[in-house]
């Protein structure tokens, strides 16, 4: 495995694990109420922006997913499209490198 693949498989998990434990300290502190949670992402304009743009990565990621699989009919690729909407861009962006850069057999 190259160099690059181990990069993006380590940024992945990087991306899956560092934020989840702000996640599940910020559930423990104030319940595991997903909806309060959703309420803090727009709590002020610096929040509601980063929610945005994230917002606008994810679907941006999503649509060059999609466009590269049916393309390349990199069909496993796709776990990078739940990776991003239930993780985060952190982990779905480089997951979905990871798995592209297979080499091609």
């Amino acid at each position: 495995m190259s160099v690059m693949r181990w990069i993006y498989l380590a940024l992945a998990v990087w991306g899956a694990v560092h934020p989840m434990y702000y996640f599940v300290s910020w559930f423990q502190e104030n319940g595991w109420n997903l909806g309060a949670m959703i309420d803090a992402w727009y709590v002020n304009d610096a929040t509601t922006g980063l929610t945005w743009d994230l917002t606008i990565a994810a679907v941006s990621l999503t649509i060059w997913i999609l466009a590269e699989v049916f393309v390349r009919r990199n069909w496993h690729a796709l776990i990078a499209i739940p990776a991003t909407y239930c993780i985060g861009v952190s982990c779905g962006l480089p997951l979905y490198l990871f798995l592209r850069s297979k080499p091609i057999t």
